[in-house]
């Protein structure tokens, strides 16, 4: 299955007939994408299935609509099992940026996470997940961002890139982080139960 965002809403691509939620199901070979991301935009959709009877092939003749974007970030945590957050554009989110060219996806997450959260001493811990979705931009673009656990011992305080956005940043416990679950996206929430799901 995947999973692709136009800001909250989501566009499920699946082999299976079983309904995700209360969303429209139609076949995959059925539908014009550009009508589907209209509907969406235009909220007439709230959320929709297309049914795939070749999960990969039709993920490939997808991802032929868009420029395609790699970005990649880390869901970073301390000693004390907190887990580190950035403020930006009135949301919580998980630091994250674009790939640069001839650089690596790790690189680029482990760069991104020091840029935005002005934080050192990383080290990747695993892979979590892969998370898409749709921004309108000069045209239409799928960001296809690649997450990873990080942890540091950075015993300085993060500073919140200003220049990005980011008007706050820090570690979060395990009760602030419920708070903040009600002010993030679905793609940051998709991240978090990734890393829930390692334990």
């Amino acid at each position: 299955m995947y999973k692709v965002f136009i800001n909250d809403t989501p566009i499920i691509i699946t082999s299976s007939k079983k309904k995700e939620l209360n969303y429209t199901s139609l076949f995959f070979k059925s539908v014009v994408i550009d009508e589907i991301i209209h509907k969406i935009q235009n909220q007439v959709l709230n959320g929709i299935n297309l049914i795939s009877n070749n999960l990969e092939k039709d993920w490939k003749s997808f991802l032929t609509n868009f420029d395609v974007l790699q970005a990649a970030g880390g869901l970073v945590t301390n000693s004390q099992n907190e887990i580190l957050f950035i403020y930006r554009n009135g949301k919580w989110d998980l630091p994250k940026g674009h790939v640069e060219k001839k650089e690596s996806i790790e690189n680029a997450a482990v760069r991104e996470v020091e840029e935005e959260c002005g934080i050192q001493k990383l080290s990747i811990i695993k892979k979590l997940t892969v998370t898409y979705h749709i921004y309108f931009l000069n045209g239409i673009k799928l960001k296809e961002t690649h997450w990873f656990l990080m942890n540091t011992n950075d015993s300085k305080n993060p500073r919140p890139q200003l220049e990005e956005g980011i008007t706050d940043v820090g570690f979060r416990n395990k009760k602030e982080i419920n708070e903040l679950m009600n002010n993030t996206y679905s793609n940051i929430k998709m991240v978090f139960d990734s890393y829930l799901k390692t334990f």
